[in-house]
Order: C-alpha cells, then structure tokens, then sequence
C-alpha cells in the first residue's frame, strides 16, 4: 500500500533558492531602510534603488514559494527577469558614471557589496525555473499514473 505525496520544489536546491532569496530580501530591505532614514539627502537615487532591490528580492522571494500556482510562476519569473537587469543595468551605470553612484546600492557595481551574489542569484532563479514549470509538473505526474 503506498500513497503519492505530491512532490514539493521545496528540497535540496530550491529550498537553498528560497533561503538566499529570503535572506538578500531581508538584507536589502535592512539595507535600504537604514540608508533612507538615514541619510537619504545623500543618495537618494542610491538608496531608492535598494529599496527597489528589497521590494524585488521579497516578491522574487514569495514568487519562488508559491510556484506551483501558475500566476506565482509568473510572477516569479517577471521578478527575477526584473532583478537581472537590475544589476545588468545598474552594475554597469554604476561602473561608467560613478557619480551617479557616490553611495553604493545592492546592485551597485553588479552586487560587490553582497559578494556578487545579486549577479549570479538571477541566472540559479533562471535555471531553477525553467527546471520546474507548473505545466510540465503536471504533465510528468499525468505520465506516471498507469492508464485505467
């Protein structure tokens, strides 16, 4: 007698996805809300675009959870598409008109400041997406069952 759990994408790797999305989620909210209370005078470009990170990295973060469900899946995938170019964009603004930049953001200068996690983060979301679709979940499970 045995019973079909349904399969989770909560193990091994997607569960380390979801922890250092979580964790770069609270880091860059912390971030982000020190420098704003702070001394948002100073860099207020800067530090919108951390806030922007944070708000990202917490959607990217419940998007990568909630997968299963189709309209998760797609949010998930828009906020990992949105946080690569993110970093792309302002990795590289940061690197050819630093004045823009006198205070570092979490996507300044690709992620330096978070040891270019942010770089690479996206292209593991990417792949980890990619690997677990909702519709071909559904198709593998279908396959499986033997035909009545």
């Amino acid at each position: 007698m045995s019973t079909t759990q349904p399969r989770t994408r909560m193990t091994g790797i997607g569960r380390v996805l979801v922890i250092v999305y979580a964790v770069m989620a609270l880091a860059a909210t912390g971030r982000s809300f020190v420098q704003i209370v702070r001394k948002f005078d100073e860099a207020p470009l800067a530090y919108s675009l951390s806030a922007l990170a944070a708000l990202v990295y917490i959607v990217a973060t419940l998007g990568l959870v909630f997968a299963r469900r189709r309209g998760w899946y797609t949010i998930a995938w828009i906020a990992i598409i949105f946080e690569l170019a993110g970093v792309l964009v302002i990795g590289t603004l940061s690197l050819a008109i630093p004045e823009l930049f006198q205070h570092d953001s979490v996507w300044s200068v690709f992620g330096r400041g978070y040891l270019f996690i942010p770089l690479v983060l996206p292209v593991f979301g990417i792949w980890w997406l990619r690997m677990h679709r909702p519709v071909v979940a559904a198709a593998n499970a279908e396959r499986s069952e033997p035909i009545a």
